[in-house]
């Protein structure tokens, strides 16, 4: 995560209000207009990590079911690692390429960064933004992800160790699944771009794409199923919260559009996981 640590400090050196700042027009210069983005995207940042100070019951009670809903899952991790293992000669080379690399940070942010600079310099607001959701929401999830994996400690598949071995603060990759980062920074990107459109097509094959990683990594027995679930459902969380606040502070101007996938974690005899209805 060294470029995004650069990223982060290149954000802290606009920490000035972005209401201090006007918003970018057509003439705007393209300095200040980065400006103004890198100052979004930081405030985007402070917002999503301290707004646990001001949550009330029922969201504690959302973030709680989440980690109920994760031990749920976690009963099946033997049997459905096992089977994930098992489709491993059966899942084509380049996949699992396209999976270990998309994720892979330093690809990952120079992507999107790319992704952010194309808005840039063609004074597209909506590419704009859409790279400014995905920076600062990656950012924060990954970090908190990194210090979450380090502190749970919970063995990997390829260990052969149970799902329940956790060695808090090892500080060894053996010892570095839950959650899953591939996971957390695949969605995430997979999350910001689907948000941009309005069909459903669209959407189906862009959180597959994102899928990607998190199948390429238990695949070859990196993580367990509750790591990528969990994962998939924090990255959701943490990109819908940033890209709230930026609409709620109207620090870009187009329009909202229509909600149309809803994202549930669902725990019965026939569905464990997380759901997303169109």
């Amino acid at each position: 995560m060294r470029l995004g640590f650069i990223l982060l400090l290149l954000l802290c050196s606009f920490t000035g209000s972005a209401q201090q700042l006007n918003k970018p027009t057509d003439s705007t210069t393209i300095w200040k207009t980065f400006k103004y983005d890198a100052n979004s995207s930081w405030r985007g940042i402070k917002h999503s990590v301290t707004r646990p100070l001001h949550w009330k019951g029922k969201d504690f009670a959302k973030f709680g079911s989440l980690f109920v809903g994760t031990a749920i899952i976690a009963a099946a991790d033997r049997q459905t690692s096992d089977f994930f293992i098992n489709q491993e000669p059966h899942l084509p080379h380049a996949v699992k390429e396209f999976g270990f690399y998309f994720a892979k940070p330093q690809y990952y942010f120079a992507l999107n960064a790319s992704v952010y600079g194309v808005g840039l310099f063609t004074k597209n607001e909506q590419v704009r933004k859409t790279g400014v959701l995905i920076i600062s929401s990656s950012i924060t999830a990954g970090y908190l992800q990194i210090m979450a994996r380090s502190a749970f400690g919970r063995a990997r598949p390829y260990s052969g160790k149970d799902p329940y071995t956790f060695k808090p603060f090892e500080g060894t990759e053996e010892y570095f699944s839950f959650p899953s980062g591939h996971t957390v920074l695949g969605m995430t990107v997979a999350h910001s771009v689907a948000k941009q459109f309005d069909n459903t097509w669209a959407k189906i094959g862009i959180y597959t794409v994102g899928s990607v990683p998190a199948i390429s990594r238990m695949v070859n027995g990196s993580h367990w199923l509750s790591d990528v679930a969990f994962g998939a459902a924090f990255s959701i969380f943490v990109v819908d919260g940033i890209d709230k606040f930026l609409f709620k502070e109207k620090l870009y101007d187009y329009p909202i559009k229509p909600k149309l996938v809803t994202w549930n974690l669902k725990f019965s005899g026939s569905q464990i996981g997380i759901v997303g209805t169109f």
